[in-house]
């Protein structure tokens, strides 16, 4: 592992970010590797003290442990796998952009697959899931990966659109939560689990909706603008209090007060594709960006994980 050289990680434009603590973590970026084409998709594993990250055009994925510093082979082909994210038995789910699905990793080793088509159609390329308490697994589904042989497979679109969809924890049929958008992207539900906020990095916005009964997205809200077509934002986590990190690709990851202010910036050399809070105490920021993975311990802590009966 390395420190990567910079004279500031932190870009304070709010007060808040400085009275927050958002500031007040590690004063370096630590890079952990840096041999990747297009890093994504982080998930830290409590039982294991062990992140997973994809490396979608390799279409592998790779493994860091925390005790060691040791990085491994996790699973390759991986079907050119995107998000990673857990369930609630501690299970891995992974979008895999090239095969078209979302999967599960059950203890064994063997796949099952969650996703794959709606009303008989195959979906675009999966790109990123979130797995609420009641068991759901809900997902975005761009064209990323049909457009081109570089983070999938060129393809033509089936279902002529790019969506959000639920998969039913119990029954397994999935369903379309909400649509319109242009490159659905990263997801995450508020911490009470009543809105669900997607980026949209085609569209240039975060966007937040209020969850339905029925479990559809009304409302769609403008949460956050990119400031430009080059801070466009890719995925979204949720620290302790309320406030909102983005991953963007300029170069760092945004942190939003929850009225939607931009308060301030963790600048990376790198463009940013992914963030997750993991360690022991949830406070150590995972970021992938472009050809490695990096970390640094914040004095801010990721959002607790729900858990209902």
């Amino acid at each position: 592992m390395s420190i990567a050289a910079h004279p500031s990680i932190y870009e304070i434009l709010d007060d808040r970010f400085r009275t927050g603590r958002c500031a007040n973590g590690d004063v370096r970026l630590e890079q952990l590797h840096g041999d990747c084409r297009w890093a994504e998709g982080p998930v830290y594993l409590p039982a294991w003290r062990q992140l997973i990250w994809s490396d979608i055009p390799n279409d592998r994925m790779l493994r860091w442990d925390e005790q060691t510093g040791a990085i491994q082979l996790f699973r390759s082909p991986a079907g050119h796998s995107n998000g990673n994210t857990l369930d609630r038995e501690g299970r891995l789910i992974t979008c895999e952009q090239g095969n078209r699905r979302v999967t599960r990793t059950e203890p064994d080793g063997t796949l099952t697959v969650l996703a794959d088509r709606f009303e008989g159609k195959r979906f675009n390329s999966p790109n990123d899931a979130v797995v609420r308490s009641d068991g759901s697994v809900w997902f975005s589904d761009p064209d990323f990966g049909i457009t081109s042989d570089y983070e999938g497979h060129r393809g033509e679109p089936e279902i002529g659109g790019c969506d959000v969809y639920r998969a039913d924890p119990v029954t397994g049929e999935v369903k379309r939560a909400a649509d319109g958008f242009r490159g659905p992207n990263g997801l995450v539900f508020s911490p009470d689990e009543r809105q669900l906020y997607v980026s949209d990095t085609v569209a240039g916005h975060i966007r937040v909706f209020d969850v339905e009964g029925d479990n559809t997205l009304s409302d769609g809200t403008v949460f956050a603008e990119a400031k430009d077509a080059h801070s466009r934002f890719d995925n979204i986590r949720f620290d302790d209090e309320g406030r909102l990190w983005a991953a963007a690709m300029d170069g760092g990851v945004h942190c939003y007060d929850p009225d939607g202010t931009l308060i301030g910036r963790i600048l990376v050399p790198e463009a940013v594709s992914n963030i997750a809070f993991g360690g022991p105490k949830t406070n150590r920021l995972f970021i992938t960006a472009t050809t490695s993975l990096y970390s640094l311990v914040l004095a801010v802590t990721g959002a607790p994980r729900i858990r209902r009966a």
